[in-house]
């Protein structure tokens, strides 16, 4: 079979080996693909392996041989699902590879926004301790994370990782999900009780800009927000506005709803906004997790039991 590879750059850089797929037939190594140019590098592909390239109706229409697309990654927006099953084409995600890594970013974040390292390593950095007259200057505020209140929007695996990291720094948890249980409570109650709201969820139609001029103005004076879901879950325009009015004390954020960065983006140099580019799934560790999920989903695919199915 021919197996083509759309845009391998978003997950190696020439540190993580592809040869796991050779196992499954011929290999074309596409580093990343123009949207106008999609539909005849995939023209002749039995499978499709990819990260964020968009493939539907357009994108596929010359793909006759199409029977399989895998997905580096855990959400799956950037594929028709329904125009792949009306066509018979499997489409399989890697669920549960970067539990631990967005966990570990996700506190990275609320850390730097606790403990503020990168300012007061600017500090030292620029000469201040020196001219200090005191062995310790908190000239900027901190705050202990033990008796904050934690709301975590999405109580997946990643979700779930959360609270056990929380829990060991003392917080209190509250939970939503979009199905209740009875360990979660209704979104407007956490929304209004929680000191760092966090985002776990996926993109779909129900979670688009969930994150709304609405939902900030019913947070707590001076909460932080966090982001390492999607950035399609917030209004970038509402995130500013609630840092400068001083409703949120600070937002920390992975992803934007354009990404690579848009060069008028507002939250860039906004007030008190800590931003990654999209890096909490990325340790080495995480990525050889993935490709071996991603082998695993197209081998049991070709042998008839197809695992990670979403459509």
């Amino acid at each position: 079979m021919k197996i083509v590879l759309t845009d391998a750059q978003t997950v190696t850089q020439g540190d993580l080996s592809l040869d796991g797929l050779k196992e499954f037939g011929e290999v074309e190594v596409n580093l990343l693909t123009d949207y106008d140019d999609i539909a005849d590098t995939v023209s002749d592909a039995d499978a499709i392996i990819c990260n964020k390239t968009p493939l539907n109706a357009d994108t596929l229409r010359k793909a006759e041989r199409l029977k399989y697309i895998g997905l580096f990654a855990t959400g799956y927006n950037n594929i028709d699902v329904d125009y792949c099953r009306e066509k018979g084409i499997t489409v399989c995600n890697a669920g549960s590879y970067s539990e631990d890594a967005v966990c570990q970013h996700t506190f990275a974040l609320i850390l730097e926004c606790f403990n503020r390292v990168g300012d007061y390593s600017r500090f030292v950095s620029e000469g201040n301790w020196k001219n200090s007259k005191t062995f310790s200057p908190f000239v900027y505020p901190l705050s202990e994370l033990a008796g904050k209140t934690i709301g975590i929007v999405g109580y997946g695996s990643i979700g779930r990782a959360v609270a056990r990291v929380a829990r060991a720094f003392n917080m209190k948890v509250l939970a939503y999900r979009r199905t209740p249980d009875d360990e979660c409570v209704e979104l407007d109650y956490l929304l209004g009780n929680s000191d760092i709201v966090t985002v776990h969820c996926p993109l779909n139609d129900s979670s688009y800009r969930m994150f709304d001029r609405e939902a900030f103005s019913k947070m707590k004076d001076g909460a932080v927000f966090v982001n390492t879901a999607r950035g399609g879950v917030m209004d970038e325009d509402a995130v500013v506005e609630a840092l400068e009015s001083g409703k949120l004390a600070y937002a920390a954020i992975d992803v934007l709803e354009q990404e690579p960065m848009a060069r008028d983006c507002k939250l860039c140099g906004a007030k008190n906004c800590v931003i990654t580019p999209h890096i909490a799934w990325a340790p080495m560790e995480t990525r050889e997790r993935l490709m071996g999920i991603v082998c695993d989903n197209l081998r049991n695919f070709l042998v008839g039991t197809p695992i990670n199915v979403v459509n």
